[in-house]
């Protein structure tokens, strides 16, 4: 008699998988969602007010963009060291130090009397907020199930178009009844969060024994040259030249609200408002690429479709809209895809790295990268909109970097490590 076939256990699927999911996952989960709602809430009241800064201060198209690049290539270089700093000290202590500094940092952006003052504040509101997305992401990704990692960093996205939308519903209001600088007061009203971090938030353990690991084998801290030695050099430039080509592209929609308000003419709730509901409709897309690259496909090949498909719902906004509503579809297409890719991109950075390593590797090879295209993407769009106009500019500084982005992503082998180790 012959025994039967010995075969795999099938994996659960995503309602039992997430039956499965401890509380205390959900916790920090939620705690993380929250706050990067909120970091991006305040990071979003700037570019709604581009129009009002360039007439308050006298900048010229050019230099609204340098102003831009300036402020967050240097936010960029702060991110990547205080990134750093998180797997030198923990996540928690970096986390709970940026959602108290943001507030106060993007609130002076009000009494900013002059161009410098401005953007120093700029600058320092805009590395504490945005630091919190690579320790954010970093901490949901340890203290999440492995077979939900994915799907747990990639929803924690949404907290960048959630973000924004709540803005949209709360600065028209303020801007038609106080003006616009008093939309920069908005963020006092998140300082207590700093609070509920305190209380119920902690390091995680693979963290703890990472650190504990380094301390026993007498290795020094993390630094980013490790990120380049030959076991991780190929992954780091392109997982980095990936994320800036996106970044880039991302960075030129940034002037997006001024383009509704300059170039068509629209009114600034009309143009906010667009702006906030479209991103509303873009968290469905943020979930949808955290589904695909969980149990679909592999999140590779997410991160290329969605840029693909993103930059073919911008060509047609620019090109082929002119009117609210079809703009608004077109829009809500583009975010849905194109903004929707970096669920999955900073789930694939991470993955890519041990714990030892991640906040290092994701303030590198993502939150340097952001920045860096947050800041070069906008400049390059302002000099190009004098040569060619609107319409091209975002076309050549939005369309192809983002299909560009999708190709680099696919030069990068789908499947990585579980759980790769640091070299000795």
């Amino acid at each position: 008699m012959h025994s039967p076939p010995v075969t795999a256990a099938a994996k659960p699927g995503l309602r039992e998988s997430l039956q499965q999911v401890s509380g205390h996952s959900w916790r920090v989960f939620l705690i993380c969602l929250i706050g990067v709602t909120f970091a991006n809430l305040d990071h979003s009241l700037f570019t709604f007010v581009l129009t009002e800064l360039s007439a308050e201060f006298g900048w010229s198209e050019l230099e609204r963009g340098i102003y831009i690049a300036i402020t967050f290539v240097a936010a960029g270089v702060l991110i990547t060291q205080i990134g750093a700093l998180a797997d030198r000290i923990g996540r928690r202590a970096v986390l709970l130090a940026s959602t108290l500094l943001t507030p106060v940092f993007v609130a002076a952006l009000a009494f900013a009397p002059t161009t410098v003052s401005l953007l120093i504040a700029r600058t320092l509101g805009f590395t504490t907020s945005g630091v919190q997305s690579p320790v954010t992401g970093t901490l949901v990704f340890e203290e999440s199930p492995p077979r939900l990692r994915g799907l747990f960093t990639g929803v924690l996205q949404i907290g960048f178009p959630l973000g924004f939308f709540l803005a949209s519903l709360l600065v028209p209001f303020i801007y038609e009844t106080w003006g616009w600088r008093y939309i920069f007061l908005l963020s006092l009203l998140f300082l207590p969060y700093a609070w509920v971090i305190y209380r119920h938030l902690k390091d995680s353990q693979l963290w703890l024994d990472s650190r504990a690991a380094r301390s026993r084998a007498s290795r020094p801290a993390p630094a980013t040259r490790e990120l380049f030695q030959p076991a991780y050099r190929r992954r780091t430039v392109l997982l980095f030249l990936g994320t800036f080509l996106y970044v880039f592209a991302y960075g030129a929609t940034i002037m997006l609200t001024p383009y509704f308000r300059e170039a068509r003419g629209w009114e600034a709730r009309e143009a906010i408002e667009l702006v906030g509901l479209s991103f509303l409709i873009g968290t469905f897309g943020y979930v949808l690429a955290a589904y695909f690259g969980e149990f679909l496909i592999s999140r590779r090949n997410t991160i290329v479709v969605w840029c693909w498909l993103g930059g073919l719902a911008f060509s047609v906004m620019i090109w082929f809209t002119q009117r609210w509503w079809p703009t608004f579809l077109a829009f809500s297409a583009m975010t849905f895809f194109f903004y929707g890719a970096y669920a999955v991109m900073f789930t694939f950075i991470a993955e890519n790295y041990p714990a030892g390593l991640r906040a290092t590797a994701a303030s590198f090879a993502s939150s340097l990268a952001v920045e860096l295209g947050l800041g070069l993407g906008p400049f390059a769009l302002s000099w190009a909109i004098g040569v060619v106009g609107w319409a091209a500019a975002f076309t050549w500084c939005a369309v192809l970097p983002v299909i560009l982005a999708g190709a680099t992503f696919l030069a990068l082998p789908a499947d990585v490590p579980a759980e790769p180790v640091i070299p000795d």
